[in-house]
């Protein structure tokens, strides 16, 4: 076996069962790996439409990439599938950091949890050892302390994922950790390990990961890198990480501020990653397994009342949650907030559009203090944000119960067209921050994306033609580099249909997509010669984005079996009813 280890780990936390079988080799030319084979386990296993997210036979499956593992850069990516908590449909939520890579060592490509324990669990794999070990003394640590106490009982070298509080609690914002502060925020995965009482999975391994043509593999690795060296937007995201962009989104006046209401911001250096280099808040960049760009950030506070706290991020999407959104305009203040949710096991993003929302709620008496934990909402006010995240994580009080179930449920439960405000579309996932007003392509992607609107399935950050290299793709995809704006509407579904494909494979394979899809220099070329001299297995550039287009149809046919129809394609009514504040497009919608 070359690539891939060939292994899938099933464990049975309810039956303490263990087994372990071959991944079917037809599956690594029609599903390449990862996400792609992770789709095909939960339509085979959980296409009962009667399977909900809190469902003992619903599943959870972890994979790493099929080239994690390898000297392939940036590729230390892992995808975690089940049926998700939030919106009830497919979930797919991807992580970077090492503990991908460590599983590949141990010998498996993918985890399936089956069952549901009656007591706290966790996963304990050293190569061929695999056991389901008791948590009663890692259930209600929070992350920081459940990732310490495991590398104490474990080894410094072995790696660690986990959930915090907010999981446990079966707060629907929850989010999946390891390394720390690699996350897979979006969509509750983290809730769903809640519901079946596991806690964490430690591994630790020793065995290589094998390449078919290690000669062929270190040529076109090295290509890759070289163009990822040369690619303008990989530099800005090793110098400034993933905010390094926020002023000049802003500047476009597509920065969302107060829940969707503001897309400009005065003076909103603070909250940019450049803030954080200026104010000696950035101690360290942080790279993923692999990884020749460096995107993460470890910030702390030196001096003042905060001295101490401490961080892996803000990136581009906490700075917009937790700081634009809610009109926090302060570096301290965003770290703080971030903190609180790394620490809980919070998703930042969904956290702070139901943060938003309830500050708007009690703005419009939609919500009282009655409602409110006697808190006196207001936007830029840090001590209530606080409170929110943490009422929201431990279920505490009105406040925290309403909002722990995330948007949808709330927003029907408060009533009073409380939904129009509520920045999620029908799917019911909290929106991350893109101003899908002013970015056609990207409209189109949420609407259609089948976990809901965010950005992390297709990223058609293309558009907006902010690089040379972005306007390459884009004239690639439509004929005419002409194309490369998002204030169009001709040729959006083409470069959604592509970069849905690309997305896909590049996860798949296990790469960032910030090196297919934001950075150019992975791309469908270069990845498919890669699979084949890793693997043997021969793919043209359109075969390799065709196994793309099928799981991406599969992702959505899994739905359809649920219940999902054109109609929950769309957008938030606040975007699809109210115009843009302000900018080149004020006034419009997403209608």
């Amino acid at each position: 076996m070359f690539g891939h280890q060939g292994k899938i780990l099933h464990v049975d936390i309810g039956k303490d069962k263990i087994w372990v079988e071959d991944i079917p080799e037809e599956w690594r030319k029609l599903y390449v790996g990862s996400r792609g084979i992770n789709v095909k386990l939960l339509w085979d296993y959980c296409k009962d439409p009667d399977i909900t997210w809190d469902d003992p036979r619903n599943i959870l499956i972890y994979a790493p990439g099929a080239l994690t593992g390898t000297t392939a850069p940036a590729s230390g990516r892992t995808s975690v599938t089940t049926v998700g908590c939030t919106t009830g449909l497919y979930l797919k939520s991807n992580t970077g950091g090492h503990w991908g890579a460590e599983l590949k060592f141990a010998g498996y490509d993918h985890i399936v949890v089956h069952g549901e324990s009656s007591k706290p669990v966790y996963i304990h794999i050293e190569d061929d050892l695999v056991e389901i070990k008791d948590a009663k003394d890692l259930w209600g640590k929070d992350i920081n302390e459940t990732d310490r106490l495991l590398k104490e009982w474990h080894g410094e070298e072995s790696r660690g994922l986990y959930i915090g509080p907010a999981g446990e609690n079966l707060v629907r914002a929850a989010s999946v950790h390891c390394s720390l502060y690699h996350a897979a925020g979006r969509g509750g995965a983290a809730t769903v390990m809640g519901k079946k009482k596991l806690k964490a999975i430690s591994v630790k391994g020793s065995k290589p990961v094998r390449v078919k043509d290690p000669k062929k593999f270190a040529e076109v690795a090295e290509e890759m890198r070289e163009l990822l060296r040369a690619d303008s937007g990989a530099q800005g995201l090793h110098e400034f990480g993933t905010a390094g962009s926020l002023a000049g989104v802003n500047e476009l006046h597509a920065f969302p501020g107060r829940n969707w209401q503001t897309g400009y911001t005065e003076n909103v250096f603070p909250i940019t990653g450049q803030a954080l280099n200026a104010g000696g808040y950035l101690k360290r960049r942080v790279a993923c397994f692999g990884c020749t760009i460096g995107c993460h950030r470890y910030s702390a506070i030196d001096k003042g009342p905060n001295a101490g706290i401490a961080s892996g991020g803000p990136e581009y999407e906490t700075f917009g949650a937790l700081g634009n959104g809610p009109g926090i305009i302060d570096t301290e203040g965003v770290i703080l907030a971030n903190e609180m949710c790394n620490r809980l096991g919070l998703d930042t993003i969904s956290a702070g559009g139901v943060a938003q929302w309830a500050i708007e709620s009690y703005e419009r008496g939609v919500l009282t203090k009655e409602d409110t934990n006697d808190l006196n909402l207001d936007w830029g006010k840090l001590p209530e944000l606080l409170e929110i995240i943490e009422a929201m994580a431990f279920r505490k009080g009105k406040l925290g119960d309403l909002l722990a179930d995330g948007l949808k449920i709330a927003a029907e439960k408060v009533g009073k067209d409380s939904y129009k405000w509520a920045i999620i579309n029908a799917k019911g996932l909290e929106q991350s921050n893109v101003e899908t007003r002013s970015a056609k392509a990207y409209a189109l992607a949420f609407a259609v994306n089948p976990r809901g609107n965010d950005h992390l399935m297709t990223e058609t950050f293309a558009e907006f033609g902010a690089s040379p290299e972005a306007i390459d793709v884009i004239g690639k995809i439509t004929g005419d580099k002409k194309w490369a704006s998002p204030h169009f509407t001709e040729f959006r579904a083409e470069i959604v249909r592509w970069h849905e494909d690309c997305y896909e494979i590049t996860e798949a394979l296990g790469f960032c997509v910030f090196t297919s899809t934001a950075a150019y220099g992975v791309n469908p070329d270069n990845m498919a010669r890669l699979y084949a001299a890793a693997t043997g297995i021969e793919m043209t550039e359109d075969e390799l984005m065709l196994t793309g287009r099928r799981v991406c149809t599969l992702e959505k046919a899994f739905n359809v079996t649920r219940g999902a129809t054109r109609a929950h394609d769309n957008l938030p009514w606040r975007l699809m009813n109210e115009g843009a504040a302000s900018g080149p497009l004020k006034g419009a919608t997403n209608s």
